[in-house]
């Protein structure tokens, strides 16, 4: 069942004047996709019990579901009752349904959702019941057009009905079907028949107190005009719906005939389901029953040529069971190793996965030292010297994802081809020039740079057109050798002018990635205990909002060599002191393979550098590597609170030196032997050093280990 319920119009208190007593209301269905089988006409306002069935003994012999819907968004009819029911013979209810609603004076227009269900709709009218109109209106009908010598109307027939009421309400509406069994249509302009044969137009008025005329009708013949067409009409079938690769339908297919007649017109199209009788085509035929079946089809002009019998043929099939089982993937690594097991010069990871839940592989994606999850198309080449970790998985085409699983490994340097000399480290996912994203993927060149490294925003250019030039000879290179098409091309080029980079005030080099604004704060994410709030001068403090050990990082890109400059300040409240620290070259921390905690991870497999400007305490001052070199910072250093503090981070392979207020307090050389004090079994290099570049975060402490920050800028080196 796709919705059941009967609620008031939002805001609804008012009741009917009139409370009738509890009536049922029933809305039957069966075969027929056209027309309920039964339907209510009028209604009393007050409590009602609605009744839709849609089973064996309503007349389904073939499973379809019909929906019974009252329509809520036509300003012409009450919106006030929401009811949208789903019946199927096949159901745990055996397709019968009741809702309680309660109906208000005037008129409810209701249809079936499914599509392909023709005319299946109509009008309830409620009145308010004991009115003092209780007289039902009057209609006629007169039928016009040209007639031969029998009374036969040539070519067609108008047939136009009028309605009056004495019960002083006034007509509110004027309904028409055709044939004995023809749904309720509603009547606004006189109605048109075409179709040579013998006809009924049924009608009938509905008065605004609810009362309903008499049914009456009008028969007459319509002949075709004198015509020496002998030519059958031209017909075509097609059937649709969803295939599966060997070209049967799955659960349902749909025939579509048509048919085109250029003397006298179409006049019947028919169509038959194998060897059973002919029906009248009035809408496409949906066929449920799983199996192998035959459409027949035939058409008739109005001169009454019948067109040759012809047929389609298809076969049903149940969809197959869904899948729930997630895909098996694999993975090998190839290259040259020494006696240590390391690769030399190179690695190739290569990924594999299958399929045994019936569904097939979609997709499979790989995250390179904790890095974001890539698309995985070919073998991934990892040359860059030092430890590395691929994670992998595959999802099938039915969503289900496998675990995530890794193999790690580590690079040395050898012989032969070097490692790439790109004039940047740049991992981003898509080309972003300055701070204008060009949407195009910062794919690998040939030359094993990627796009971004060759762009070289970072540089320290002395104009804005000499950096156009340099972007255009890199694009044309690139454009001839296939690594971007000429839409990528224009599209780096544009976003090279819209960056500005080269102007006055842009040549120092520095990305601003925390200026301060609403949107530049949006672009860090917290995670962990705490949190930072941004001020209205455009720092942000730590720790005022919530309590706990967290992080705020920079998700955008990961930095190699760089120098990050920032300024901090001590606002720990009473006599206490600001402890926090700049996280860098940590690995992407959502979904860790090895620490699920995003914090940790920041700690155990980057570096912080510490800031704590006090003269006692904690080992680890200002300037600190933690938990590898120490700072002792003299009291003479130890700069005021509420004073601002520039720092400058600078990063060049393993080699990191720290700046406070522009003086040197800390130069650290991260190389084989150095260990955690006190030494940790979960150092990620096994001689101690670390990533090659990662990305930028802030810690926070503690509600009591307050600290701002502002002005946040980087450049690559």
């Amino acid at each position: 069942m796709l919705g059941l319920q009967a609620l008031p119009a939002a805001g609804q208190t008012q009741q009917p004047r009139k409370q009738a007593a509890a009536q049922v209301l029933t809305w039957t269905a069966g075969d027929d996709i056209t027309k309920y089988t039964s339907a209510p006409v009028t209604a009393v306002a007050g409590a009602a019990t609605i009744v839709f069935e849609n089973s064996v003994a309503t007349g389904n012999t073939t499973g379809m579901p019909h929906t019974l819907t009252f329509v809520t968004s036509d300003p012409e009819f009450n919106s006030d009752v929401q009811l949208n029911i789903l019946a199927n013979p096949n159901d745990d209810q055996g397709g019968r349904y009741t809702a309680e609603v309660n109906l208000t004076p005037g008129r409810y227009f209701y249809h079936c959702t499914i599509p392909g269900h023709g005319q299946m709709q109509g009008i309830l009218v409620v009145n308010e019941g004991g009115g003092e109109d209780t007289t039902a209106p009057q209609a006629a009908a007169r039928v016009t057009g040209a007639q031969n010598t029998q009374g036969e109307y040539v070519g067609s027939a108008s047939v136009a009905i009028s309605a009056t009421d004495e019960g002083g309400s006034g007509v509110d509406a004027v309904q028409y079907a055709v044939g004995d069994t023809g749904e309720w249509l509603p009547y606004t302009t006189p109605v048109v028949v075409d179709q040579v044969g013998s006809h009924r137009i049924r009608y009938r008025a509905l008065d605004k107190a609810g009362n309903v005329s008499a049914e009456k009708s009008v028969e007459f013949t319509v002949v075709a005009p004198d015509t020496d067409d002998t030519a059958a009409p031209e017909t075509s079938a097609t059937v649709g719906g969803e295939q599966n690769a060997d070209g049967t339908y799955v659960d349902m297919a749909t025939v579509t005939v048509s048919a085109s007649d250029t003397g006298s017109g179409v006049n019947t199209i028919e169509y038959a389901v194998g060897s059973g009788a002919w029906q009248p085509y009035t809408a496409p035929v949906m066929v449920h029953q799983v199996g192998t079946h035959t459409v027949r089809y035939r058409a008739t002009d109005k001169a009454g040529n019948v067109s040759a019998e012809k047929s389609v043929g298809f076969t049903v099939v149940a969809a197959a069971p869904q899948d729930t089982t997630a895909p098996v993937t694999g993975v090998s690594v190839d290259g040259t190793r020494n006696s240590d097991g390391a690769y030399v010069r190179s690695a190739k990871v290569t990924v594999s996965a299958t399929d045994e839940g019936g569904s097939g592989v979609d997709r499979i994606e790989y995250s390179l030292d904790a890095g974001p999850y890539l698309a995985y198309t070919a073998p991934v080449v990892v040359d860059r010297v030092g430890a590395h970790s691929v994670a992998y998985r595959a999802t099938d085409k039915s969503g289900n994802t496998s675990a995530a699983r890794t193999v790690s490994f580590t690079v040395v340097a050898g012989g032969g081809v070097p490692a790439p000399n790109c004039p940047e480290f740049d991992e981003r996912l898509t080309v972003i020039v300055g701070t204008v994203d060009s949407g195009v993927p910062n794919r690998v060149t040939n030359n094993r740079c990627r796009i971004n490294e060759l762009v070289e925003d970072e540089k320290e250019w002395t104009s804005h057109a000499l950096f156009l030039k340099h972007v255009k000879t890199v694009l044309d290179k690139l454009l001839k050798e296939g690594v971007v098409d000429q839409r990528e091309y224009n599209a780096i080029q544009k976003a090279a002018r819209q960056s500005g980079i080269g102007k006055p005030g842009q040549t120092e080099g520095y990305r601003t990635i925390l200026d301060g604004t609403e949107g530049s704060f949006a672009k860090w994410q917290q995670v962990g205990g705490g949190s930072f709030a941004l001020n209205p001068d455009g720092s942000i403090t730590s720790g005022t909002t919530r309590d706990g050990l967290g992080m705020l990082w920079f998700p955008e890109r990961k930095y190699g060599d760089f120098s990050l400059k920032l300024q901090w300040r001590d606002d720990a409240p009473g006599t206490g002191n600001a402890n926090s620290g700049v996280f860098v070259r940590f690995p992407w921390v959502l979904d860790h393979p090895e620490e699920p905690r995003p914090e940790w991870a920041a700690i155990k497999y980057g570096h912080e550098v510490q800031v704590l400007d006090r003269p006692d305490g904690d080992m680890y001052k200002t300037g600190s590597v933690y938990g590898f070199d120490r700072v002792g910072l003299a009291g003479a250093g130890v700069t005021q609170k509420g004073t601002w503090n520039d720092y400058e981070i600078r990063v060049v392979d393993q080699h990191y030196s720290v700046y406070r207020n522009g003086v040197l307090i800390n130069e650290f050389d991260n190389i084989g032997g150095q260990e955690f004090t006190p030494p940790r079994a979960d150092d990620p290099g096994t001689d101690g050093r670390r990533y090659a570049s990662g990305y930028i975060g802030l810690q926070v402490h503690s509600t009591t280990d307050v600290v701002s920050y502002r002005d946040i800028r980087i450049k690559e080196l």
